[in-house]
């Protein structure tokens, strides 16, 4: 089971990749993009909650390899990058770049931080709601301000960017779900050191 899913994320990646290396986010509507975005989230969902042999893999992953998958996050200093270039709009990059600095930070800190395992459970719990609901409010900015301002868009449809909507983010949301499953089941309670 793991080859598949690794094989899949593999492939979905190389797929994100291609699609932005050959401009495909470019020529699509700011609907279009974000139906795209949406629906690979709530496939990636519902494959991990409602198929019972993904179901039982994720009982098995590591909670620290699901946390530390949220460092990735570091990436968002390229959005205030694009911000002083005039790429994309303040409103959106300032808290969305310094919000998901803050949550890669924070996810090295739990994962390293020497912690009892008590402390280091109700830290996970306390960084997976900050980090969700994080990453759901610059989905919402980008959402709103992707409609109002499309053009100031431009830079998430082209590669490396593009990767964000159609790879990464999506990743992101399914992994905090994960890691709520994970912590409030008593097959966590081996991994709570761990995350």
């Amino acid at each position: 089971m793991r080859i598949l899913i690794r094989v899949v994320l593999w492939t979905w990646f190389l797929a994100a990749l291609i699609g932005g290396q050959l401009g495909l986010l470019g020529r699509l509507s700011a609907p279009a993009v974000q139906g795209i975005f949406f629906g690979l989230t709530a496939l990636l969902i519902t494959l991990c909650l409602g198929v019972g042999v993904i179901r039982t893999w994720i009982k098995t992953i590591d909670l620290r390899a699901l946390v530390l998958l949220h460092v990735s996050r570091f990436v968002a200093y390229s959005l205030l990058v694009l911000y002083r270039r005039g790429e994309l709009p303040a409103a959106f990059a300032i808290p969305a770049g310094w919000g998901e600095i803050v949550v890669a930070g924070l996810a090295l800190l739990v994962v390293v931080f020497p912690l009892s395992e008590s402390v280091r459970h109700r830290a996970c719990v306390i960084w997976n709601t900050v980090g969700l609901v994080d990453i759901l409010l610059i989905v919402a900015a980008a959402s709103r301000l992707g409609f109002s301002q499309p053009w100031r868009f431009h830079a998430w449809r082209v590669l490396p960017f593009s990767i964000l909507p159609t790879f990464l983010v999506p990743l992101i949301i399914v992994t905090h779900v994960i890691i709520y499953v994970r912590l409030s089941t008593p097959a966590a309670d081996s991994n709570r050191a761990a995350a």
